[in-house]
């Protein structure tokens, strides 16, 4: 019997059956919580044909509110406890007004990233946003966009699946079976 096995996955020592294990990078393997779908690499659109979500220097009719804490500006704190950089803007979805992701740039990697909303957290108190999704060394490796104010249904599905994959592969203890 012969069984094929997909670049960069494997097999536990069960052999076929057993859980899958990712060999290369497992936040990248596309496996488990970092597995995503291969959507169209073309960005999502409002009823108006323009891109659905973009940065607010795109949206310029979205603003925080004044009597919510604005994270631009603020420090990003990966799970780790570093800081990582700085939230420079927040991309919001035209559709549903809403904030979709915190842009960070990110000094150590030279570009910015995208931080999805559910994953993060905003401590205004002590002028920082958090993650606990990933650790500081993973920022180099998230997911890009091609464009600089736009983002596509793929990219959108491999940015967040990296954070997905962050909560169970970050650290060898995050993997462990949990009893």
């Amino acid at each position: 019997m012969t069984t094929s096995i997909t670049p960069g996955v494997g097999y536990t020592p069960g052999g076929p059956g057993s859980p899958i294990i990712p060999h290369a990078d497992p936040m990248l393997a596309g496996l488990g919580p970092a597995a995503y779908a291969d959507r169209a690499d073309a960005p999502d659109l409002t009823i108006h044909g323009e891109p659905k979500i973009v940065p607010m220097r795109v949206a310029r009719n979205f603003y925080v509110e004044p009597r919510d804490p604005d994270p631009r500006g603020m420090a990003m704190v990966a799970a780790d406890g570093q800081v990582v950089g700085t939230v420079v803007d927040l991309w919001v979805d035209r559709s549903e007004p809403q904030v979709r992701y915190y842009e960070v740039e990110v000094p150590s990697a030279g570009r910015t990233v995208l931080v999805p909303f559910p994953v993060a957290k905003v401590k205004a108190r002590q002028g920082m946003v958090t993650t606990k999704s990933i650790m500081a060394r993973h920022f180099a490796q998230v997911p890009g966009t091609r464009a600089p104010d736009q983002v596509t249904l793929l990219e959108e599905d491999k940015i967040m699946a990296y954070y997905a994959g962050g909560y169970l592969y970050a650290t060898p203890e995050r993997s462990r079976p949990v009893v």
